[in-house]
């Protein structure tokens, strides 16, 4: 087992979570299904893709490259800290935030992947268990890819963040699959999918790129699985599992825009992580950045009927609630259609020829793929 590229001994970060009752759930209905569930089912089986072959792995990005990651996305960018620093020791500070916001998504897609699998279990819908097995082999791919990024092109990775460690406990411990489905598929991959998304319009690295592209492609689809299935389940709901479960979103919002201070990074390069911590809440574009990554959260939990004002009231402190009308679908549409794009693209590099992609999104990625070479 590699454990050098990890900034704690990997044998420490271990993490096994006690048992609990959850209920395992036959369906012998096995003609039983939603024509949009099944839709979306099939769906997942055709978009199945082997990272092995889709991903161009022969390029390495340049972690000192300033298009791969610029200074200005580093949260700690223009601090008293980050001005003292020498050329050298800001691109180190880049490299090991690149490897943190990395590392984040990879155990964020392990989650993911148990969390799938679960849900084939405890789920008692037929078409459900059936989308779900599709999301298992999708997370199992995204882990793949995101460890092996990390692992041979970053050379460099961080353990679990705590906030999102405790969102995942809540998430895997509850025995309600609805709870299963509300902490995954509409929580965390939400905000996972909107911090993706600003990686792949920004980066101007091929593989960085191409890796977020693919992803969103499956990531769209489970958010619209757990919003189908949510809407349908919560519209029964007794105003007592109603609040409770308003509670639960409102929690897990709070944990998931606290998690991008980065305290790991600070620490682990010698920084006063209070000090720091302290700036990157209160920089204005990481506030902005905090509220875009709710892009995808606000109007998914909308959709599905917790609204409440408990809820609203949270949203608006968090200076998100204006996401609400956006339309999830269009933009779960346009995340397959640029993961086209890239891909036709990345192809006709490799055999030499102009694509003919249309669009602005087209030109923007054939213009990033043409610098980074």
């Amino acid at each position: 087992m590699q454990t050098h590229t990890y900034t704690v001994p990997v044998e420490e970060t271990g993490w096994h979570i006690p048992g609990v009752e959850s209920t395992v759930a036959f369906t012998w209905d096995y003609q039983a299904g939603r024509e949009r569930m099944l839709n979306l089912y099939q769906k997942g089986k055709d978009k199945q893709w082997d990272s092995v072959h889709r991903i161009d792995w022969s390029h390495d990005p340049d972690p000192t490259d300033q298009s791969v990651v610029p200074d200005e996305v580093v949260p700690i960018f223009g601090s008293p800290t980050w001005d003292r620093l020498s050329r050298a020791e800001k691109d180190e500070v880049r490299l090991h935030y690149m490897a943190w916001t990395n590392s984040q998504f990879l155990h964020g897609e392990q989650g993911a992947l148990v969390c799938s699998a679960k849900i084939v279990s405890t789920v008692p819908d037929i078409d459900s268990k059936f989308y779900a097995a599709t999301q298992t082999m999708d997370e199992a791919r995204h882990v793949e890819t995101y460890s092996r990024f990390l692992h041979e092109k970053l050379q460099l990775a961080y353990p679990i963040n705590d906030s999102l460690k405790s969102l995942l406990d809540q998430t895997i411990t509850d025995g309600r699959w609805d709870f299963t489905y509300l902490g995954m598929q509409v929580m965390i991959e939400g905000v996972a999918l909107a911090a993706f998304s600003m990686i792949r319009d920004f980066t101007g690295d091929p593989l960085t790129k191409s890796i977020n592209a693919y992803v969103m492609q499956d990531e769209a689809r489970h958010i619209a699985f757990g919003r189908l299935a949510l809407k349908d389940a919560y519209a029964d709901l007794t105003e007592a599992e109603r609040q409770e479960r308003e509670e639960f979103v409102v929690e897990a919002s709070y944990l998931l825009r606290d998690r991008f201070l980065a305290r790991e990074v600070w620490d682990t390069l010698g920084f006063d992580a209070d000090e720091l911590c302290a700036y990157v809440d209160r920089h204005q574009m990481m506030t902005e950045f905090r509220k875009a990554l709710f892009s995808r959260v606000v109007p998914t939990v909308k959709d599905i009927g917790l609204w409440g004002p408990k809820v609203q009231a949270a949203y608006e402190d968090m200076g998100v609630l204006q996401f609400q009308d956006l339309d999830v679908e269009e933009l779960s549409e346009s995340d397959e259609r640029i993961a086209e794009e890239v891909e036709a693209l990345v192809a006709a590099r490799s055999e030499g020829r102009q694509a003919p992609v249309d669009g602005s999104r087209g030109a923007e990625i054939a213009a990033t793929i043409a610098a980074a070479e």
